[in-house]
């Protein structure tokens, strides 16, 4: 049994990480060995296995003492000299039984192990715990060419006792979840640096878009910027992949002080103060127009569930569909939405009978002469949007809003189609959106101020959050989203992992409410490829050009769970 392999552990390294690994550890009923030469960090430690109420930690800054040790995990910074020093000195005093771990994210463990002169008996453990209550979720189990079997059950054995899974992965750069995670922080830090969208914006909308758990601006925080900074150096240096390479935000951060959680102070102040270096975006303050009466435009899901969203928050609604039928089968498309709601008792009847009579269908643009706000939710196709918004431009009265619900064309080329574009924008709301809370208001360079404050009012008053962004491709969820799952599927192809793997790590270790590959099942294959197609002809960087394995499956009309089989098979009976 790994208690009786692993009755004594030694962690070196009392950060985030290790402080994380000795509570667990204790907790599970092993002695603890907790080194770390900064007294400082030394009585954090006490303090956080005090908060624990965990016993049997013996705290030291003597190296030597980890000579007792039946396991030693190095959980020092992510800086090469650093972990080479730790396992050599290790090397030398542990006796040759004790067994070393390494939780590098970024550098190679089979590197480490021959440095340490133990390379049959190094193997890595990469996790990713934000704090010790979270536990470990799924670890990525990383072994040399030449570790045991038996070592390796082990370990396993070890990790569930601690009530984690372990996940098997190959030694290639960041593995698994650090490889697919760190370019994902980078890109949410870029996108603040270029003032894009501020740094709530931006976690607000990952949280409330994708469901993560904190935001990749919070998550950065809490990893601490100088972690952040170091692994991405690392796996830059390693693999000459541009989307490692450290935002120069993240620099100059790290050089000012500013570490985040540790610090007090951030890309968010914890001091309850204001984010460090205000990145916020958009208009200035302007007094919005009074928005009484929406259009919808189109009869799909997301025009429905739009046209539901409106009439429940008490605006009288017209939705215009492309023929009179299509426009009554959209009505009663919204008609059984709210009576499932009814139904579950999240409605009253008398709540969908008031819903139903502030909504009405037509089939002529017509009947949104007099509308204050008008929603386009047609097809994803700029040539038919831009259609729309002609049309739009020639019934709506002046000073209407109109808005394009696309979630990846650029709103600039709705807008010159008319001859408004001061009042157009995007208001990109999610699927279901009856439910999910995010829209995502799109600004243009030709949009009016007081056009986006009264998008803004408006889809607060429909009881969303708005974020506001710059009219760029994939907005801020699909600009984040997209490329790490295009990373999966690339990483998939490499033979890194499984996608069963790789959706076990990025859930039950990062927390991520979906793994990508059900992520991409979901959304449907052709949708995410067209957003991929999308983002590359956008930003030409070579990483963001579509994987193989998802242009294949769309061509043999493999599309996901709406088509019974994408990267997984389902039952559509």
């Amino acid at each position: 049994m790994a208690q009786q392999r692993f009755p004594t552990v030694a962690v070196v390294g009392l950060g985030i990480t290790g402080s994380a690994l000795m509570t667990l550890l204790a907790r599970t009923g092993h002695r603890v060995v907790a080194v770390d030469v900064d007294e400082a960090a030394l009585e954090r430690a006490r303090d956080r296995a005090r908060a624990a109420g965990v016993e049997g930690v013996d705290f030291t800054t003597r190296f030597a003492d980890v000579a007792r040790a039946d396991l030693l995990v190095e959980a020092v910074p992510e800086q090469l000299e650093a972990k080479r020093q730790v396992l050599r000195r290790a090397h030398e005093v542990c006796p040759g039984a004790t067994v070393f771990a390494t939780t590098t994210t970024s550098l190679s463990v089979t590197g480490l192990a021959f440095e340490s002169g133990r390379m049959a008996s190094t193997i890595g453990l990469h996790f990713f715990p934000t704090a010790p209550e979270d536990g470990l979720g799924a670890v990525e189990l990383i072994a040399t060419p030449v570790t045991a079997r038996a070592l390796l059950d082990d370990v396993r054995e070890l990790l569930h006792g601690l009530g984690s899974t372990a996940v098997s992965s190959t030694d290639s750069p960041g593995f698994v979840g650090g490889a697919l995670t760190m370019s994902y922080l980078n890109g949410a830090a870029a996108m603040y640096e270029q003032r894009y969208a501020a740094e709530e914006g931006i976690d607000a909308a990952m949280t409330l878009g994708c469901g993560v758990p904190l935001g990749p601006l919070a998550q950065l925080d809490a990893m601490g910027l100088d972690t952040a900074h170091d692994t991405l150096e690392a796996l830059y240096q390693r693999t000459g992949d541009r989307g490692y390479a450290p935002a120069p935000v993240l620099t100059h951060m790290v050089a000012a002080g500013l570490l985040g959680v540790k610090s007090g102070r951030g890309f968010h102040d914890y001091a309850g103060g204001r984010a460090a270096g205000d990145a916020r975006t958009g208009a200035q303050a302007a007094v919005p127009r009074t928005v009484r009466t929406i259009g919808v435009v189109g009869s799909g899901v997301m025009a429905t569930g739009i046209a539901e969203v409106c009439a429940r928050s008490g605006h009288p609604t017209t939705l215009v569909a492309r023929s009179g039928v299509k426009a009554k089968e959209a009505l009663a498309a919204v008609g059984r939405s709210l009576e499932r709601q009814v139904r579950r008792g999240r409605r009253t009847p008398e709540e969908l009978a008031a819903t139903t009579a502030r909504l009405s269908g037509a089939s002529a643009y017509e009947a949104l002469a007099d509308c204050d706000l008008v929603v386009e939710a047609v097809a994803e196709d700029l040539a038919v949007k831009r259609g729309v918004f002609g049309a739009l431009d020639r019934v709506c009265r002046p000073g209407a809003v109109l808005a394009t619900s696309t979630s990846s064309l650029p709103v600039v080329e709705c807008a010159t189609a008319t001859g408004r574009p001061q009042d157009v924008l995007g208001m990109h709301f999610f699927n279901p959106a009856p439910v999910m809370k995010l829209v995502e208001v799109v600004r243009t360079v030709l949009t009016a101020q007081d056009t986006v404050s009264t998008a803004l009012a408006a889809a607060a008053a429909l009881g969303k959050r708005p974020v506001q962004c710059a009219d760029r491709a994939g907005f801020i969820v699909n600009a984040l989203l997209f490329p790490y799952l295009n990373r999966a599927v690339c990483m998939m192809r490499e033979g890194v992992a499984t996608a069963d793997e790789i959706d076990t790590v990025m859930t039950a270790g990062h927390g991520f409410p979906m793994g990508p590959f059900k992520l991409l099942d979901v959304i449907g294959l052709d949708v995410s490829l067209a957003i991929q197609k999308t983002l590359h002809r956008a930003f030409r960087e070579p990483a963001l050009a579509p994987a193989r394995p998802l242009e294949q499956l769309v061509e043999a009309g493999y599309l996901g769970r709406k088509a019974g089989r994408g990267f997984r098979s389902y039952d559509t009976v």
